[in-house]
């Protein structure tokens, strides 16, 4: 469901000369990814540990008359690797070559994510050895850092490398607007990703048990709060609803909730909705001041929403429920210290890698392609 959320909000997003090649490259990430994953990604996440800092066994398993309560577990972790792959095209989106992002699925998908997701989740199917994240008390229940900011630092790191889109900025330092191909069709990209969300959180229980209904209501709740503060504060700055920026703020408070939403009561993830919400617009015009160029917003949604929810776990997570033995303060700073080890690690090998592949690969469309559009000039189709 959240696949084909991501797919209907990018392709919306994005001009109309683009939109074919934004949709096939939500279907290939996820197709490679998964391929990847089950290869070398879910043994580097959830294999026996080195030390807790990755996997080393379950690579290339048979599921052939296997436990099927392992195999629904692959499969619902799949979905995460999925998921963070997926953020990334968004941002990118309109000038990135077909090939260089398959390039760049491989990486989230076989090193990046895999690794990150060890340190916090290592022992959530059996395993005997916590990840070193995980064993210093950082918590994360779902993924506001583990799957979101991580996504979200691969995006800025690529952006870097590939700057902004053809006439997005001008000499003067002013944003230029592009038409999107279809808000409506975003909307209901967003809609499907709310629903999506349920069996995000939800499931992070890995079962059916007390606790699923008030992650659902929490889920539901910080979703919505996130959509009408974003409203709220977009209507106050320009005395109109964005609607981009609600769909934004929507996403942003269900990102916010996701690294607690087993911890929270309902009026906390409220709050934490709201905030989320307000982070994800703040963060588009903190993007646009620095002449940073996400397409749909992602990063705001993601990287800034997931640090705000992984913090506000320190901060206002149940401590008993919790269970790290930490005090308050000191859940905080580890919960920061988490959110800088991420940042370290995604941003930094995602820059890393791609920058000596842009040495001898060159990552971007030519200007003549780009101009023509990528549905074109990457796939041969001409728009009405």
């Amino acid at each position: 469901m959240m696949q084909v959320g991501f797919l209907c909000l990018e392709t919306g997003f994005t001009r109309s000369k683009n939109n074919v090649n934004v949709a096939v490259k939500n279907l290939t990430d996820f197709c490679v990814s998964s391929i990847v994953f089950w290869a070398v990604g879910f043994g580097l996440m959830f294999g026996a540990s080195n030390a807790g800092w990755f996997g080393t066994s379950s690579f290339f398993v048979n599921h052939t008359g296997g436990d099927w309560g392992f195999s629904t577990f692959f499969i619902f972790q799949l979905m995460f690797c999925g998921a963070a792959v997926t953020i990334i095209s968004g941002a990118i989106a309109e000038r990135m070559k077909f090939s260089s992002y398959i390039i760049l699925t491989v990486l989230i998908s076989g090193l990046v994510y895999p690794v990150a997701g060890h340190w916090s989740w290592a022992t959530l199917f059996g395993g005997d050895t916590n990840g070193f994240l995980a064993d210093l008390g950082f918590y994360d229940f779902a993924g506001s850092t583990v799957v979101h900011s991580v996504g979200g630092w691969g995006a800025l790191a690529t952006l870097m490398i590939i700057g902004p889109r053809l006439g997005r900025f001008d000499e003067d330092h002013q944003a230029g607007a592009f038409h999107p191909s279809s808000m409506p069709l975003a909307a209901i990209g967003t809609i499907f990703l709310f629903i999506g969300w349920l069996g995000f959180n939800g499931g992070s229980t890995l079962g059916w048990n007390d606790q699923v209904g008030s992650i659902l209501v929490n889920t539901l709740l910080a979703g919505t709060a996130g959509a009408v503060s974003a409203g709220v504060l977009a209507f106050g700055v320009t005395n109109r609803l964005d609607a981009g920026q609600f769909m934004n703020g929507c996403l942003g408070g269900l990102v916010a909730v996701t690294a607690g939403a087993n911890l929270f009561s309902s009026p906390l993830a409220i709050l934490i909705g709201i905030v989320g919400g307000m982070v994800v617009v703040a963060a588009e015009e903190m993007l646009e001041y620095l002449e940073i160029d996400d397409a749909v917003g992602a990063i705001p949604v993601h990287l800034g929403a997931g640090i705000w929810g992984t913090l506000a776990v320190g901060l206002y997570g149940d401590l008993e429920l919790l269970g790290t033995g930490l005090s308050r303060f000191e859940q905080i700073g580890v919960q920061l210290m988490g959110i800088a080890v991420y940042a370290a690690w995604a941003f930094g090998v995602s820059l890393i890698v791609l920058l000596l592949v842009n040495r001898v690969y060159r990552l971007r469309v030519s200007r003549k392609d780009e101009e023509m559009g990528l549905n074109l000039s990457e796939h041969g189709i001409m728009q009405e």
